[in-house]
């Protein structure tokens, strides 16, 4: 882990900005929250699947792998709070990646053993 400080001016331009982000996080609904930060796993696994503009550089399946677990539990246990319209496409966006994924493995995995599937279920 690394540490990190904050140094304050006089002025304490700082410590506005800070309280001003945290009323700006404050204000954010939850929804959002969950769906940016699935979106943003969504996109990093599908760089490291390949799935970008240089596959030969930026294919990454361990790093995928560990994305789409993270995605996968993200989903599955917000679910129920975030609606079904945003909650289908979320796991649609994740079913895609989990299939991607067994397509650029070399070595597939077992039935029920892919990214993301101890939540999920198999996923063909």
């Amino acid at each position: 882990m690394s540490d990190t400080s904050f140094t304050f001016d006089e002025s304490g331009s700082d410590q506005d900005d800070v309280a001003e982000a945290t009323r700006d996080i404050a204000e954010v609904p939850a929804v959002e929250v969950i769906t940016t930060t699935a979106v943003h796993l969504m996109s990093a696994a599908a760089v490291k699947c390949g799935l970008a503009d240089d596959p030969e550089h930026q294919t990454d399946l361990d790093e995928a792998r560990k994305l789409i677990d993270a995605l996968a539990g993200l989903v599955t246990a917000s679910a129920q709070h975030v609606g079904d319209q945003h909650a289908r496409s979320l796991r649609d966006g994740l079913r895609s990646l989990q299939l991607a994924f067994r397509e650029a493995s070399a070595i597939a995995d077992e039935i029920g053993k892919g990214p993301g599937e101890k939540y999920t279920g198999p996923v063909s």
